[in-house]
């Protein structure tokens, strides 16, 4: 399976909408993909895909309940889908996840059990057999340093970086790398970045120097998109569905950048050894997803 974390110390950086993209790119060449979002601000991937109804009601069953063994009922009940991808959708109780994660510690504690908080994701997960049913896992957390990055990232192993081509950017690139390596040193785990995703270019030089010294893979680096990103924010749907539904004309430029996000799903694809049933012409709008 291929697992990573979409993450960026940087907000702002287009974070969630790389997220998405990608995990329809993938959905759209055959394979089952899961998304598991965990921001707790609203305007969140579970907002971008629609399928959010349920955040603030208390009565609804959500993840946090599940990583802390409170689950209102079974993992697949938590499971929405959107433009064929399967969405674990975001809960306001994700706000409290620390609190909840340090009482089930300290009550693990208390009777001598040994507890880490990190790894509650990596456990509800492998005990709904994710592995096993999907072929893409991705995990989108807040851009701040919390258990819920921690928690993606000792669930998936691996890193895409969404990097605005600035020194800004570069900064978060360099502290980004910093914190993984920490992280991992910490928990005795291997965490490796996949590729980094320069996006907002806009052909400057400085832009292109900063590009140029990214030490990560950068196998797409996505132009200014802003018109169809707010688009996609508007309708709450893809960049494909956008452009496919919502615009009264293709623009190439934008055709360009579909293709950018296929082009980056079979990177990632190859990387974790997966080859995609049905992979579509790079940027074809026609190319179905399973319902």
């Amino acid at each position: 399976m291929l697992s990573y974390t979409v993450y960026s110390e940087a907000g702002g950086v287009g974070k969630s909408s790389l997220t998405a993209n990608l995990a329809v790119a993938h959905a759209r060449a055959g394979l089952d993909v899961l998304v598991v979002p965990l921001d707790p601000q609203d305007g969140d991937l579970s907002r971008l895909l629609g399928v959010d109804e349920d955040r603030a009601s208390s009565d609804a069953d959500n993840l946090v309940r599940h990583m802390v063994n409170a689950p209102k009922g079974p993992f697949e009940d938590l499971i929405r889908t959107s433009e064929g991808v399967d969405i674990i959708p975001e809960h306001n109780m994700l706000s409290d996840l620390a609190d909840h994660l340090a009482r089930e510690q300290q009550k693990a504690e208390d009777f001598g059990d040994a507890y880490n908080i990190y790894a509650q994701l990596q456990r509800v997960l492998a005990d709904a057999e994710v592995g096993d049913r999907y072929d893409v896992l991705i995990c989108d957390p807040p851009a701040t340093e919390s258990d819920h990055l921690y928690n993606a990232i000792f669930a998936t192993r691996n890193l895409v970086i969404p990097v605005e081509p600035s020194a800004k950017g570069r900064a978060s690139v360099e502290g980004l790398e910093e914190l993984a390596s920490n992280f991992a040193d910490q928990l005795n785990i291997e965490v490796g970045v996949l590729a980094a995703v320069p996006n907002g270019f806009k052909r400057t030089n400085d832009q292109k120097e900063l590009i140029d010294e990214i030490e990560f893979p950068t196998p797409e680096i996505i132009s200014d998109r802003t018109s169809m990103m707010e688009g996609c924010w508007k309708q709450q749907c893809s960049a494909f569905k956008y452009v496919r539904e919502h615009r009264s004309r293709q623009r190439d430029y934008e055709l360009e950048t579909l293709a950018q996000f296929d082009n980056l799903a079979r990177y990632l694809e190859t990387e974790a050894g997966i080859e995609a049933p049905n992979p579509p012409e790079p940027g074809e709008l026609e190319q179905a997803v399973k319902a």
